[in-house]
């Protein structure tokens, strides 16, 4: 008996220490998927966005809006997207503008487009980057970029 209870306290004391935070999950899963990798990359960032990682989370929702590593599904990528961009992550919030602003899952709402685009150009953590990429993308010719910077401006 006492061999069984050392054997069952051993095998928990390893399990715990190979045990990976959701953010260790998310960081395996961005690897995987800029590797290309996206079916194994899939399965980090569900695994680390159910465990309420808000970069996992945004992630995920590109896998379904792209069909990487899973069936493309715009309502779940609309899903995970609202999830990360309710934890103030600039890039889901970006993402779910446009999805307002195409009408894509939801009702097109013009108004709660410029909202979210206003909160993720002005959010600390990203929204300098995602403004430089709109100004870039427009001086290239984008219309939506274009669009875009001028609901931030009104």
């Amino acid at each position: 008996m006492k061999k069984i209870i050392a054997l069952f306290a051993f095998v928990m004391l390893f399990l715990t220490l190979n045990a990976q935070t959701p953010k260790e999950i998310y960081q395996a899963g961005k690897a995987l998927y800029e590797a290309q990798k996206y079916n194994e990359a899939f399965v980090k960032f569900k695994s680390a966005a159910e465990q309420g990682n808000k970069k996992a989370q945004y992630y995920l929702g590109r896998c379904y809006a792209k069909g990487r590593g899973v069936a493309e599904d715009d309502k779940a990528a609309f899903e995970w997207y609202q999830k990360s961009a309710n934890q103030d992550y600039a890039k889901a919030q970006y993402r779910l503008g446009k999805c307002y602003m195409k009408g894509k899952v939801v009702a097109k709402d013009e108004k709660k487009a410029a909202e979210l685009f206003k909160k993720a150009v002005n959010n600390p953590k990203g929204g300098d980057e995602i403004l430089s990429d709109l100004k870039k993308e427009a001086s290239e010719g984008d219309t939506d970029a274009a669009k875009i910077l001028k609901m931030i401006k009104n």
